[in-house]
């Protein structure tokens, strides 16, 4: 899968900011730097499922990102954004 367009939403980031101490940028790093998705759960709308990508920014931080794919337009809707738990840390280094 190829994210070509990032749609934000301003709720879903001063969220990210206030909850979780994650920027905008950090978020779309991650999700164009990742390979491989995971498909959380079926999307309310047909063709917007949600899914998860994983990574290392490049400070550092591993991040975990939940974003709605809108199939049509190859585009990522991020919802929300926190840093990996331990579980996922470790998960993460073994891949």
């Amino acid at each position: 899968m190829k994210i070509t367009e990032i749609i934000w939403k301003e709720k879903y980031a001063e969220k990210l900011e206030a909850l979780h101490q994650v920027s905008t940028d950090e978020a779309e790093e991650i999700i164009c730097g990742t390979i491989f998705f995971s498909k959380m759960e079926k999307g309310r709308v047909k063709g917007e499922d949600v899914y998860r990508a994983r990574g290392q920014t490049e400070d550092g931080r591993l991040l975990v990102v939940y974003f709605i794919l809108k199939k049509r337009r190859n585009a990522a809707l991020p919802i929300s954004a926190r840093e990996m738990d331990d579980k996922e840390r470790r998960r993460y280094k073994r891949e």
